[in-house]
């Protein structure tokens, strides 16, 4: 006989299990590779069949089986994937079932779904990876596309917008607590952030060129390999789809189709044995540095605003509180990859930024009574 605790669990699963399915469903719908949204409508049939299961459950056990209506997260990731493609969600899918894949482990009623939950993991990893991680005639379905780009690129904007909030809302709590003016809190908060977007910008353009010109480089390697020794480059291919899980001899006859053509040998070594997309060789670094900087600086100008407008405490007050809104939003946007409570992860970006803002208040009010004194 179920009781309270396991109805809770019932229910608690129906709804992962139905928002699961959901977002399947719309990667199904915005996914352009007609093969691979194939792929995803047959995960939400899956997902759909965990959640008629527990539903069954809650029925035997003479509860009603709550209307469904889809989560924030689910809303979210659904929108983001209509409006950037599914490649930007694939991270945070990724997690997720990483995460749900162990859900059912001390669940004795689903031993059964245990099994499917950890393929699902497994599968968004790959297609994640990208055609690197592929095997056997997924790869063939996906090969040639990069999967990864755009879905850690929505991860950094998260994680760059954040670093601007939180460095200058310090910088700007520290000054304020040593008692500068006004008009000296604003040119320390647009000096700390012009400082710390023009350094992310270009730490951001070295990072992106020099991988640029490695790929080159190794690239250009690998078309001299291949017209000098390309019995080593099939040989090498062989070996890599062996890895994989292919017999040899299948693994033999695709390595020899794919080197008979050199140029798609070359795209083929370069991103299976480089794991480097020769159409976009990690993206422009001009791009990369540009959104960085954006990214820092939208951050970084919420804790500068309200001295705009206000003054004394109730200025520092207003950047307080602005920027702990701006906190709770940049913990909420962090669930996207983990899968936690938007309360959760919000609260707790809050209460660690207001406190390390404190400290660094405190700091500075004693560093200015000292330099007054």
């Amino acid at each position: 006989m179920a009781d309270k605790k396991d109805i809770k669990r019932y229910r608690t699963n129906f709804e992962e299990e139905r928002n699961s399915a959901a977002l399947y469903r719309a990667l199904a719908e915005y996914e352009k590779n007609a093969q691979l949204a194939d792929v995803y409508r047959r995960l939400a049939e899956t997902e759909e069949k965990h959640a008629d299961t527990w539903a069954s459950r809650l029925q035997d056990a003479g509860e009603d089986v709550p209307e469904f209506r889809s989560s924030l997260r689910t809303r979210i990731l659904a929108r983001l994937a209509r409006r950037f493609g599914v490649d930007a969600v694939l991270p945070a899918m990724s997690s997720m079932e990483q995460k749900n894949s162990h859900a059912y482990d001390s669940q004795p009623e689903a031993a059964g779904m245990v099994p499917e939950e950890q393929s699902h993991a497994r599968l968004l990893r790959q297609l994640e990876q990208g055609p690197r991680g592929m095997q056997g005639n997924l790869l063939a379905r996906i090969e040639g596309r990069h999967r990864a780009g755009s879905g850690n690129a929505l991860r950094a904007a998260v994680l760059g917008a954040s670093d601007g909030l939180l460095s200058n809302f310090n910088l700007v709590m520290g000054v304020a607590g040593a008692e500068l003016s006004g008009a000296g809190i604003l040119l320390t908060g647009f000096a700390g952030l012009l400082a710390g977007a023009i350094s992310m910008g270009l730490g951001e353009w070295i990072s992106v060129q020099s991988s640029r010109e490695l790929y080159e480089k190794q690239i250009s390697v690998e078309a001299e390999e291949i017209k000098n020794v390309p019995e080593e480059e099939t040989e090498e291919l062989v070996l890599i789809y062996q890895a994989r899980g292919m017999d040899e001899e299948t693994a033999r006859l695709l390595a020899t189709r794919l080197m008979s053509n050199p140029d798609s040998a070359l795209d083929t070594l370069a991103r299976d044995e480089l794991g480097v997309n020769p159409e976009d060789l990690g993206g422009s670094a001009w791009q990369a540095a540009i959104t960085s900087f954006l990214l820092f600086a939208a951050g970084a100008i919420v804790p500068v605003v309200p001295f705009l407008f206000l003054k004394g405490t109730a200025a520092v007050a207003a950047s307080a509180g602005v920027s702990a809104a701006g906190l709770f939003v940049v913990g909420s946007a962090i669930t996207l990859f983990t899968g936690k409570s938007v309360l959760y992860s919000g609260t707790r970006q809050v209460l660690f930024g207001l406190a390390a803002a404190a400290a660094v208040f405190l700091i500075g009010r004693l560093v200015g009574v000292g330099l007054a004194g």
